[in-house]
């Protein structure tokens, strides 16, 4: 039910597109400058961690913003924005494999709340295709030094 703005704002696309660049630079080198594995990815998964803190912050603004609207409720709604935090803290604590699956699946999950949202609140038009294009990249980011561990060094990724 997105009846608010069409156009995404320019700071917006810059903002998001740029953080981007620590998901994709941290992936790459961890595929490319295996000297450093481990220090890679642990940029990464730290990054990861809180990037999925914010956008789960963004949920704790619709719930200001709009208490009786969402179909969780408001308890629901700060209740869900906590959780993403929550979950990336666990994943900096757990082996760098299953901390990245967890980032994976907290993404994933975070979007699919999105959506959810997005059919009981006005959102900007642009907000779904924009989340759904960041959260793309972080997670294919994610999902690809998990496979790298698994098939290059499972030793590196579970300690």
């Amino acid at each position: 039910m997105s009846t608010l703005s069409e156009t995404r704002p320019a700071a917006v696309a810059w903002l998001g597109y740029g953080g981007l660049l620590p998901f994709l630079g941290t992936a790459l080198l961890c595929w490319y400058e295996p000297n450093h594995r481990s220090f890679w990815l642990q940029m990464l998964l730290s990054y990861g961690a809180v990037i999925l803190s914010f956008v789960g912050a963004l949920h704790w603004g619709f719930a200001m913003v709009h208490p009786d609207r969402a179909n969780l409720g408001v308890g629901g709604m700060y209740v869900w924005s906590i959780l993403p935090a929550l979950v990336g803290w666990i994943a900096l604590l757990a082996a760098p494999g299953m901390g990245a699956a967890l980032l994976l699946v907290g993404f994933l999950a975070h979007f699919r709340q999105d959506q959810r949202l997005a059919r009981v609140l006005s959102l900007p038009a642009w907000y779904l295709p924009l989340r759904l294009q960041l959260t793309a990249v972080a997670s294919l980011c994610l999902a690809s030094v998990y496979f790298l561990g698994q098939a290059v060094s499972p030793a590196a990724f579970s300690a």
